[in-house]
């Protein structure tokens, strides 16, 4: 039976003909949704437009208004009333009588009231003193008397908000925030309330007042269909509870589904999360919007002194005198921050050379640079990627795979722009297993977020740990990985053992960091458990997991994993106490898996073209260079392509001397290459040619910004900084001053230690620091002024984190004392502190 039906029906128009006609609309209609809430509307507009007529009679100068949810036609089986009687003021105590007359039928129903009496004067003065009257009232709409009054409140309250918009939105804005830190996120919460928390129905209303205000708009796709749902389960609500409330309680969520015609309560909640985080990520972007406005609407009268100012500089200048403008940047300035990649106005957007569709690491490297920022995606640079770019290479080329990395080492603004890909449908395009995670919630007390986004919460908790590994790439895929199995049957670390399994191979680890990583999500919960549960001065129990772990580089990566693991849970999974157990049992096994010190690997022979360099460069006594593209073949879904590029090899052999380190990276760092990997190790020349050594370097470089310099120039300025007449220092620090870097969370500080037992001919100093225009030239300088010798070094950047090792020696080529080792690791981790 339709509401129309209803009302045809209902010839009383007293409470108890409307109160029939209600329930019959509410038990025997169709399931909830805009229909029925529309049909419940109408019955109770005829129904309040037949009590004011039978009242009011032919009375002008009055009117009844809906205002709020109800003025949106938004009545839920449980809603308040939200009415305005309007009058011109001229006959108060007939107004007064009206008002009683009409307001007393409804409390006799039981239903809730929010009412008021208002001239339009007193109306438009009460929304001036508070924000929320002011909301309501954008959402007036007539409903019985005097149209003429109606339209006029209409009209006069739409303009004043378009007038005070300046003012009014932050308010709206800072209400919305409060109401969040109040509330919580919709999309995480196990019993959310689905009004008030952040990406609520609040929200989606305060997005159309945004709207109404004609200074921004939010996102359109999709909110519709979010808000829609949002109402459809508090529909559900309050026939499945009888009250009028907005909590989405657990005990109720079952009956609610079946009400909605649902599988379970799980598909409901998933439901709701997804409609959230549509009207999250829209409330994001608008209130980004509304900021990006409002600052250029206050630099326009700075932009008008401006322009007098160069009018009355152009006037002395025929004149003959000359005076300085006023400086600022402009409003539109473009700061490059990665290949293809700019900053403006706050956002991170697409250079206006970029090609998506010919690019298809674009998406990894956009966000990975804003999230190295700390800078929001802009909107319509990733629904032109989502849109064209085209899909990666399996397996990833090496770019993508660093690029990833990157992006989930960079601590708390990964999330933002994690959200803003998985907006848009580029998550679940990159990594298709993560569909089943998404939105997916946990019922259990301990956890405080859905899967989704406990798994990124881990990848950002597990960035604060990366200098206590060797493999911070390993850790954060981990990290991201570690909880996929969920959602498929059976043990869900078995069952993402496999996914990460084959998830770590189409992203382009090797079969070595493959088995790692499986390694790693199948034993996730293993070091906890044993720790919690076990007798740890049992040597079983101790031996059982060195067994599992293998190694002490899986041990290192696995506990990182687990104390982020915990940290990501929510408060209650991690304390001292816990912490203490773990490192206690990884002390254990540690020295189970312990034996002897390695010794420095045995670098390979040189190649012939090594060879002759080296004798090239002894012979006419400067550097020598080579450059070399390097490449992987493509395979997958376009095996006939050309290669994809790992960037480009760089051959340097240089006569042995001193600050061949710092002036190779500082050089290299100045023609903004970026260091992938790097080797240096000191090369003895054949008895054949002489008995001189040759330092040979071998370098992975890539261009920042993709155009790469020629091998002449990097020679000239190489020489230039080996005879000390080039002021390396001096152009690193006007490049940074040109173009300083924000750096949007505070990364771990950098580690220096010493590698006890690692080598028996040199002492190894390992470095864990944020990867860093000139940061390898730092170190070299530092190691110079400390007069130690390398000899010899193996530099990698994984994602954003540098990870080195230098072998070291005294002057006469011997292992640095202890006392001296610990002082220089001392000292290089301050100057890399500064």
């Amino acid at each position: 039976m339709t509401g129309t039906d209803v009302r045809k029906e209902t010839e009383d128009p007293g409470p108890g003909g409307y109160a029939a006609a209600r329930l019959r609309l509410l038990t025997e209609g169709a399931r909830s949704g805009p229909p029925r809430r529309a049909a419940l509307s109408g019955l109770t507009d005829d129904w309040l437009a037949g009590l004011f007529g039978a009242a009011a009679g032919a009375a002008h100068g009055v009117s009844l208004v809906a205002v709020g949810g109800y003025g949106r036609g938004e009545l839920s089986p449980r809603s308040d009333l939200d009415l305005v009687l309007l009058h011109d003021g001229s006959d108060p105590g007939a107004v007064a009588a009206l008002a009683d007359r009409i307001w007393y039928p409804v409390w006799d129903l039981g239903l809730a009231l929010d009412h008021s009496v208002r001239t339009p004067a007193e109306a438009r003065k009460t929304a001036g003193e508070d924000l929320k009257v002011h909301l309501g009232l954008l959402d007036a709409r007539h409903l019985a008397g005097d149209a003429g009054l109606t339209a006029g409140l209409r009209t006069a309250v739409l303009a004043d908000w378009r007038n005070q918009a300046p003012k009014r939105l932050p308010e709206l804005r800072e209400l919305c925030a409060e109401r969040a830190a109040r509330q919580g996120e919709l999309q995480y919460l196990l019993e959310p309330d689905l009004k008030e928390a952040r990406g609520g129905l609040r929200d989606a209303t305060a997005l159309r007042a945004v709207a109404a205000s004609w200074l921004a708009d939010a996102p359109r796709e999709g909110l519709a269909d979010a808000r829609r749902r949002l109402l459809d389960v508090r529909d559900a609500l309050h026939l499945a509870t009888g009250r009028a409330t907005d909590r989405l309680a657990l005990q109720e969520q079952d009956q609610v589904a079946a009400e909605l015609g649902l599988l379970d309560a799980d598909t409901l909640l998933r439901q709701v999360y997804e409609a959230a985080r549509v009207i999250a990520y829209a409330s994001d972007v608008t209130w980004r919007e509304v900021g990006r406005v409002l600052r250029s609407r206050a630099v326009r009268p700075r932009l008008r002194t401006l322009a007098r100012e160069r009018g009355d500089f152009l006037r002395r200048a025929v004149a003959g005198e000359g005076r300085a403008l006023g400086g600022g940047k402009p409003v539109t300035e473009r700061s490059p921050l990665a290949e293809g990649v700019v900053e403006q106005d706050g956002e991170v957007v697409l250079a206006r050379a970029a090609r998506p569709e010919r690019d298809p690491v674009l998406p990894l490297r956009a966000a990975a640079a804003a999230a190295q920022a700390g800078l929001p995606l802009s909107l319509h640079a990733v629904r032109r990627m989502a849109a064209t770019a085209r899909p990666l290479p399996t397996p990833w080329p090496a770019e993508a795979r660093d690029q990833l990395v990157t992006l989930l080492g960079s601590g708390r603004p990964t999330i933002e722009v994690w959200e803003a890909l998985e907006a848009e449908g580029l998550i679940t395009r990159l990594l298709p297993d993560w569909e089943r995670v998404r939105c997916r919630p946990q019922r259990n007390a301990v956890h405080v977020w859905t899967v989704d986004r406990h798994l990124i919460e881990t990848a950002v908790r597990a960035s604060e740990f990366a200098r206590r590994v060797s493999r911070p790439d390993l850790l954060l895929v981990a990290a991201l990985l570690h909880d996929i199995g969920k959602g498929w049957p059976g043990d869900h670390s078995v069952a993402g053992e496999i996914i990460a399994k084959d998830v770590a191979a189409r992203i382009g680890f090797d079969r070595a960091d493959v088995a790692v990583l499986s390694l790693l999500v199948r034993h996730h919960l293993l070091l906890i458990e044993t720790a919690t549960r076990r007798d740890l001065d049992d040597p079983a129990t101790v031996r059982s997991v060195a067994d599992a772990v293998g190694s002490q580089s899986t041990l290192e990566l696995l506990h990182a994993l687990t104390e982020a693991d915990a940290l990501a849970t929510g408060p209650a999974a991690w304390s001292s106490w816990r912490g203490s157990l773990v490192a206690d049992l990884v002390r254990r096994v540690r020295a189970v898996l312990a034996g002897d010190g390695a010794d420095e690997p045995e670098p390979a022979a040189p190649t012939a073209e090594q060879e002759r360099l080296a004798i090239e460069a002894y012979r006419t006594g400067g550097p020598v260079l080579a450059l070399r593209a390097q490449t992987e073949p493509v395979t997958g879904e376009d095996p006939a392509g050309d290669p994809e590029p790992l960037g480009v090899e760089l051959l340097i052999a240089v006569p042995d001397q001193p600050g061949v380190l710092p002036a190779v990276a500082g050089v290299l760092a100045v023609h903004r290459l970026t260091v992938r990997t790097a080797e240096l190790r000191a090369l003895r020349l054949p008895d054949d040619v002489d008995e001189g050594t040759v330092l040979l370097l071998n370098w992975r470089v890539a261009a920042e910004y993709g155009s790469l310099p020629q091998a002449a120039r990097l020679r000239t300025d190489l020489v230039r900084a080996l005879d000390g007449t080039l002021d390396v220092a001096g152009r690193l620090a006007e490049r940074d001053a040109a173009y300083p870097r924000r750096r949007g969370w505070n990364a771990p500080p950098p580690r220096v230690t010493v590698a006890p037992a690692a080598s028996h001919h040199a002492t190894v100093i390992e470095v864990r620091a944020q990867d860093a225009p000139g940061l390898l030239y730092r170190i070299g300088m530092a190691l110079e002024k400390a007069g130690v010798r390398v000899r010899s070094m193996h530099v990698s950047t994984l994602g954003s984190n540098a990870v080195d090792a230098f072998y070291v020696t005294t002057g006469a080529g011997a292992p640095l004392p202890a006392g001296d080792a610990a002082s220089l690791a001392g000292v290089l981790e301050e100057t890399l502190r500064g």
